[in-house]
């Protein structure tokens, strides 16, 4: 069974004879007996999925990683995180994605509207299923807890993944950003109420 392992701003993908899916354009470096080809958009979600992404301009383009060895994924320099799902849900803005073991559906979800200020997209990608999925940051990734009464607002550009039974609205009219005169259009930032975390960036993108 492939196993993903973070080090700091790389990826270490072990595999088996297996397979895991990753960002086109990612691999840096391979040792061992490794093919490599086009895994489309979403890789996995099959043609409603990669619709739906291409709708969203969400497409993730992705490269299937097959056979016995180690493959060095890394993108941009960025912090890479590897998040562990048993039988779980979690949602990542899609340019964020950077790897995923055989165990885990990539399908698109739509919060709403998109690039009401920075035109980046809100819709975003649902993980599901048992496995690794290695995640990109602007510096280190910080998990923020909601709870019960307890809701937490995020600016978008920070957002990065959610774990957990949460919900997500965007609250508009209400940004730190009019008050510093940025972006255009209506500013807004990103809600989430019920149980679980969100992963933020430090840096805005």
């Amino acid at each position: 069974m492939a196993t993903l392992t973070a080090a700091k701003k790389v990826l270490h993908a072990d595999l088996a004879g297996d397979t895991v899916r990753a960002s086109s354009g990612s691999m840096v470096a391979y040792t061992g007996d490794v093919q490599f080809k086009n895994a489309g958009m979403g890789g996995g979600g099959g043609f409603r999925a990669a619709l739906k992404q291409r709708v969203a301009g969400e497409a993730i383009s992705l490269m299937e990683c097959t056979g016995a060895g180690r493959v060095y994924l890394a993108e941009d320099a960025l912090d890479v995180t590897v998040v562990d799902l048993d039988n779980d849900t979690m949602t990542v803005e899609s340019e964020h994605i950077l790897a995923v073991t055989a165990g885990l559906k990539l399908d698109v979800q739509f919060a709403g509207l998109r690039g009401m200020t920075t035109g980046q997209g809100v819709a975003t990608t649902k993980v599901t299923g048992s496995g690794q999925c290695a995640i990109t940051s602007d510096g280190p990734m910080i998990g923020l807890e909601v709870s019960p009464g307890q809701p937490l607002v995020v600016d978008p550009d920070a957002y990065v993944a959610g774990t957990g039974q949460l919900q997500m609205t965007m609250v508009s009219g209400v940004s730190w950003r009019s008050l510093a005169g940025e972006g255009g259009g209506e500013p807004f930032s990103l809600r989430f109420e019920g149980q679980g975390i969100v992963y933020i960036q430090p840096a805005e993108s």
